[in-house]
């Protein structure tokens, strides 16, 4: 293939991309208000606790005349690349696949379908623990003290959240990866496995928006357990990867 043609099937690959995304888009306009609601859940959660033990006012809010149809915007646009997402990384395999071996391609496949579930678990888990850290930093509010708190700040602070615990969950998968490449042998992890977990909870408590305990032993448990398994993994490709060798030496 010509550097021409590599560049019209890029042009074409984006312009699917940029078209699911639009469409996607389309549809977080139309459902708007169910995708606020999904949004804010966590946060009237919160605020209904507060309430009840404190007798404390907080409220989501705008500070502008134009922040309505920006948020709104927004949340359209986050929609579609939520929505899309299907679409344009497929677009994005197959621009990169023919460029690849075949050893190569079943490795990225794999690894591509146990990313994807463990990223959006990673996701889920913020989701769940959302309320109880919310609850904890609004509870810190001073008595007779009302906490307005502005819906965009309100969605970049739970999408922050959201994708740190996306991405810390995608951490274990990165280290089999390294072990299948012969960059990081299983018995390595093993040695190292008390600085890890250390080191997996400092990550935690950094990376947490709210750096209240609970959501760090949140973050910081699943990981330290994904981390086992992936130490496992590593162990057995370790085994294998000896057999092997052992098997060409006596050939």
């Amino acid at each position: 293939m010509t550097l021409r043609e590599h560049i019209i099937e890029l042009r074409n690959r984006l312009l699917k991309s940029v078209l699911a995304i639009v469409l996607g888009a389309i549809l977080g306009w139309i459902f708007y208000n169910q995708a606020l609601e999904f949004l804010k859940d966590p946060f009237q959660t919160s605020v209904a606790e507060l309430a009840k033990e404190k007798d404390l006012n907080a409220s989501l809010t705008f500070t502008g005349v134009g922040d309505p149809l920006t948020f709104r915007i927004k949340i359209s646009a986050l929609c579609g690349l939520v929505l899309s997402a299907p679409v344009w990384l497929y677009q994005l395999w197959a621009f990169i696949a023919p460029g690849l071996h075949r050893n190569e391609r079943k490795w990225a496949m794999v690894f591509s379908g146990i990313a994807t579930p463990l990223f959006l678990g990673g996701m889920a888990v913020a989701y769940w623990t959302l309320p109880k850290g919310i609850e904890i930093l609004i509870g810190f509010t001073p008595l007779e003290v009302d906490n307005l708190i502005t819906l965009p700040l309100y969605l970049d602070f739970v999408i922050r959240t959201m994708l740190v615990f996306g991405v810390a969950f995608l951490i274990p998968l990165v280290v089999v990866l390294l072990n299948i490449v012969g960059i990081v042998p299983g018995a390595a992890l093993g040695k190292f496995r008390p600085y890890i977990i250390l080191v997996i909870f400092v990550f935690a408590a950094v990376a947490t928006p709210s750096g209240d305990p609970f959501t760090m032993c949140l973050l910081a448990i699943p990981m330290c357990l994904l981390f086992f398994i992936a130490e496992a993994v590593a162990r057995l490709n370790d085994r294998r990867r000896a057999r092997r060798t052992e098997e060409l030496l006596a050939d």
